[in-house]
């Protein structure tokens, strides 16, 4: 049997004064280093446990619980009906995984949409599940028990806790394996580009909602060579700004024989004030820097493909990191905006690196190298997608790098970001 020293390498290239970590400050040019960050497993088989995708918080506001999915297979896609176990890992008390409730709404990638509720964020959560034949949401007290449920899932919800914005996670389901739901049918599997179909906003303590921006609107903006008839349109990827009045929606059509392509839009929370910010067919990875600039791995004529900052304002568009970050990867920034924390896809060792950004020095500092074996790829891959901390001293991840078992991690990067 293989053992962890061969899926994971720990770094401790950078030089080191006594227990404190010494990094650059304002290089003069562009630079890699490699320093040392502990890992620590806090779940373990048999089953498998992840959180899903890089742009949540797992731990509440304590710092004491971190948020996880508890499965027992993690090889292939699940069947229609197949649920999961949502739990969180109590990690003052031997990192003991305690079950919640169980849901259908899931999917490897991004899971059950399981985060802390910003209204209440060291007791309610809420996630996505199935009731009386649709996808519904649920905000559940995990201290009291009590819970009430919301007439549709939810994609994103703001920073307040208090509006969502969501899509229809059944088509996403067949033109995103990985990301969507497959528990309900498809409502319109032969419309290229649905009316009754697109973006829903609703409100949290009413439970009110209504579509704001439907997919028909999408394909019908704008259109230019690259839309053909018959051509299936669909949503991905929405996230709010920190003050939550505005949010960020991918629109992607299919190319048969060809990867998607993709625009970007802001828009306000009620659908109105729609920006279209890149249109070049590639935007993949994002997060919003500050209300008014995001930055997203993309391409342009002029540079190729890159991590740029978009301003919503102004149209301007400016690359960042080019010559350390040369590869797209799952970004977000720091709470205090000094750091980016990010990772790759398996290189050819099939090895995924995470590391820490600092735009300030263009400063790339790599904390450790995670195997990932061949046999979970596509729609079953285990990207890191590395989340932070709520005071930017320590990360999380999902791995596979023990035995092919799906596992949360927490890696200590105070050293790095306090340093």
């Amino acid at each position: 049997m293989t053992t962890r020293r061969t899926f994971l390498r720990q770094f401790s290239g950078a030089a080191l004064a006594g227990s404190g970590l010494i990094l650059p400050h304002r290089a003069a040019r562009a630079e890699v280093v490699r320093a040392e960050a502990p890992v620590r497993a806090v779940t373990s088989g048999p089953k498998a446990h992840f959180f899903g995708y890089y742009d949540k918080c797992p731990w509440d506001a304590t710092g004491r619980y971190l948020l996880g999915m508890e499965i027992g297979y993690c090889d292939h896609q699940p069947e229609p009906g197949d649920e999961l176990t949502v739990g969180m890992v109590d990690l003052e008390e031997g990192d003991r995984f305690i079950p919640l409730d169980r849901t259908a709404a899931w999917s490897w990638q991004q899971g059950t949409m399981l985060q802390w509720l910003g209204s209440a964020p060291d007791r309610e959560i809420i996630y996505n599940g199935v009731e009386d034949g649709r996808y519904v949401a649920t905000i559940r007290d995990v201290h009291a028990g009590s819970s009430r449920t919301l007439p549709r899932p939810i994609y994103a919800v703001d920073a307040s806790g208090t509006k969502a914005v969501t899509l229809d996670f059944d088509r996403l389901n067949r033109l995103r394996p990985g990301y969507g739901y497959n528990a309900i049918p498809e409502a319109f599997p032969d419309d290229p580009a649905p009316e009754d179909a697109g973006i829903y906003a609703m409100d949290l303590a009413s439970g009110e909602d209504r579509l704001i921006i439907p997919i028909a609107w999408a394909a019908a903006n704008e259109p230019d060579e690259r839309f053909s008839s018959g051509m299936h349109h669909w949503f991905n990827h929405l996230q709010f700004n920190p003050s939550g009045d505005f949010f960020i929606f991918l629109h992607r059509w299919e190319i048969p024989g060809s990867r998607w392509q993709t625009r970007m839009y802001v828009a306000r929370p009620d659908g109105s004030d729609i920006r279209l910010i890149q249109d070049t067919g590639m935007v993949s990875h994002f997060d919003w820097r500050d209300d008014r600039t995001i930055l997203a791995w993309s391409t342009t004529p002029e540079s190729g493909d890159a991590f740029y900052l978009f301003d919503i304002d102004s149209g301007a568009i400016e690359p960042m990191g080019r010559d350390v970050l040369p590869r797209d990867g799952h970004c977000s920034y720091s709470p205090d905006r000094e750091w980016i924390l990010n990772d790759t896809y398996p290189d050819s060792d099939r090895m995924q690196t995470l590391m820490l950004y600092r735009p300030g020095d263009d400063l790339r500092v790599e904390v450790g190298e995670f195997y990932l074996s061949p046999e979970l790829s596509g729609p079953v891959r285990c990207d890191l997608h590395p989340r932070w901390n709520r005071d930017g001293t320590r990360v999380c991840i999902d791995s596979a790098h023990e035995d092919r078992t799906r596992q949360l991690y927490v890696v200590d990067v105070s050293s790095i970001t306090e340093g």
